[in-house]
Parts: structure tokens; C-alpha cells; sequence
């Protein structure tokens, strides 16, 4: 039998995926046992302290063993993170020497949503793809630029590491792992079970964009504010780099450097974020809202919101809008 092991950080750690992680392998070995096999995992929950309270005294989760008592183990299961990253990192630096150790054995790691930061920490990350969630993004980048960030996508599977996106889609990374380490069929009932849209590939339509201005680039930040305002005027960089007295490949660097996006990549991400909240909120059409956030090309509109969102306008307006929604 296979060992899975489930990390229990000391108090940096989200409740939910440790629960989930060993509700969702408990189903899938039940499971296989009712039609005859033998279960696939043994699974423990482990950590550096046998009773690790979260939530202030809110809750608790008693561990089964120390990570000094696992030997071996053929995967592993990093919960996600409280939001204070680098304290939470600070705070299991026992943890990344013992992954660093376990992965050079053989062990497969798979992070939930901000996990990946003390996955990155450990160095396994570098040069690879990982998603996290998308309001993390910016702070990952920082924090780990040696890792190509994905931030579009669910799960990213490589050489044995896997990642996945934000909240309760670490379901999604389950349930590919169960059907990676059981088979499709089991990882069907527990789809089925837990209520799981299976192979579920993007996070973008979920994706809320926060204006990136977490940076101190004042001039770039009234250049974010001015294309913000006028988004719906015909904007160039030429025109904005003059506005504000810098050079043309001086401004495009420097907002690069700032926003991680170029000038017109940020102002369509405006836009659509602008087309976004239309269609959540009122019964505009696809043609009103793209004339509203200052398109009037209804291909390059579909083409820019399908890139950005994952979908298409009408596809996002039926999925999102609230009035829809009620009536379903």
C-alpha cells in the first residue's frame, strides 16, 4: 500500500484542504474496496506537533505522527496558507528541509492554492510551471521569480510536482489525483459524491483584477489612474509616456516592471474587468457592454474577453449574471 501523507503546518494553514484532502482519498479507498481492490493509500496526517490549533482556539487537528517519523511516503499534501506568507514560511522551515529531502526519495508534492509559496520556498519550484490563487499572484512573483507563475490555470502537473489555483478548486487537484493514482472511474464517484465539476482546466473566469498598484512607481500609478478614468478614449503609449514627461521605451519598461503587464495589456484588462461587472449586474447586451468599456470591434472584443476570462461575453453574462441566475 502507498503512503499519503497530509501536512499540518503549525497554525499557518487552511482547514478546509486538510479535511478535504483526506475526505476526498478516504472515498476514493472506500470506493475501491467495495468493488473488490485494495485501497490505494494509507493516509496520515503529519507535522511538527501532534495538536496544531487553528483559528485562534477555534479549532484543532490532532496529527498522527511526526515528519521525523516518516521514513517514506509516496505523496505529499501541502495545505494552503494563512495570508501572511513570509511568516508562515518563517514559521516551517523544519517542513522545508523534510520536503526537500522527501522529494530528492522519489515523493510527489502537490500544493493547494497558497501552499505553493512554501513549495516555492523549498527551491522544487524553480524553473517550473505552479498556479496559485490569482490575489496571491502578484506577491508570488515577487517573492519567487525564478517560478513561472500560471496563474490562468487549475492544476500544473510536472515531474512529480503539482499545483493548483485558488479556494475550493484544490478539489479539482484531488480529484485529478485520484484518477491518476486509482482511475477515472473512481475519481467519477468521487466527482459524483463530493459534487466536483471534473476536468476543469482555468481559474480565469474567477479572476478579479485588482489594478496592480501594490508597487512605488508614482508615475506609473498615474498612468494606471489616468488609463482607468479614460478608458473608453483612444489611449497609446506614445501619448502617455508624453503625458508624463518619460520616454517612450523609458515608460514602457518602467510599467512593465511595475504592473507586470504592458501598457495595453493593463488597459485591456481594465476594460474587461469594466465588461465583467456589466454582465454580473445588469441585462446589457454583449454589443452594449462592448460599446460601454470603449470597443467597437465585436471579434476583437470576443477575442480579448475569451483570452482574459476563459470565456466568451455571452458564455461569462450566462454563468455570472445575478438576475439569471435567481431565475434558474
Amino acid at each position: 500500500m502507498k503512503q499519503l501523507t497530509i501536512l499540518v503546518p503549525n497554525g499557518y494553514h487552511n482547514l478546509s484542504s486538510v479535511v478535504g484532502s483526506y475526505e476526498v482519498f478516504t472515498k476514493a479507498n472506500e470506493y475501491y474496496q467495495s468493488i473488490g481492490k485494495e485501497p490505494v493509500f494509507k493516509i496520515q496526517l503529519a507535522g511538527t506537533s501532534r495538536s496544531v490549533k487553528l483559528y485562534g482556539d477555534l479549532f484543532s487537528i490532532k496529527t498522527q505522527l511526526s515528519i521525523a517519523e516518516v521514513r517514506r511516503t509516496n505523496l505529499i499534501i501541502i495545505p494552503a496558507l494563512r495570508t501572511d506568507f513570509l511568516r508562515s514560511i518563517k514559521q516551517v522551515e523544519e517542513l522545508k528541509i523534510w520536503l526537500i529531502k522527501m522529494a530528492a526519495q522519489g515523493s510527489e508534492i502537490a500544493s493547494i492554492c497558497t501552499g505553493a509559496f512554501l513549495l516555492a520556498s523549498t527551491g522544487l519550484l524553480k524553473d517550473k510551471n505552479c498556479s496559485t490563487h490569482w490575489f496571491a499572484a502578484d506577491i508570488f512573483s515577487k517573492m519567487f521569480p525564478d517560478v513561472n507563475l500560471t496563474i490562468d490555470k487549475i492544476i500544473t502537473d510536472e515531474d512529480g510536482v503539482y499545483t493548483n489555483g485558488g479556494a475550493f478548486s484544490f478539489l479539482n487537484l484531488l480529484i485529478y489525483l485520484v484518477e491518476k493514482y486509482y482511475d477515472r472511474k473512481t475519481a467519477v464517484y468521487c466527482s459524483k459524491l463530493f459534487q466536483i465539476e471534473i476536468d476543469r482546466q482555468s481559474q480565469s473566469p474567477f479572476v478579479i483584477f485588482s489594478t496592480q498598484k501594490k508597487h512605488d512607481d508614482e508615475v506609473i500609478k498615474k498612468a494606471q489612474a489616468h488609463i482607468e478614468k479614460n478608458m473608453t478614449s483612444k489611449i497609446s503609449t506614445s501619448l502617455l509616456s508624453e503625458k508624463f514627461s518619460v520616454s517612450r521605451r523609458s515608460f514602457d519598461r518602467r510599467f512593465i516592471r511595475a504592473t507586470g503587464n504592458t501598457p495595453l495589456e493593463y488597459l485591456q484588462r481594465v476594460k474587461i474587468e469594466a465588461a465583467k461587472k456589466q454582465f454580473e449586474s445588469t441585462g446589457k447586451t454583449v454589443n452594449e457592454v462592448m460599446y460601454n468599456v470603449g470597443y467597437s470591434d465585436i471579434k476583437a472584443f470576443r477575442q480579448i474577453f475569451r483570452r482574459i476570462t476563459g470565456l466568451l461575453p455571452l458564455d461569462y453574462r450566462n454563468r455570472f449574471n445575478k438576475e439569471r441566475l435567481m431565475v434558474n
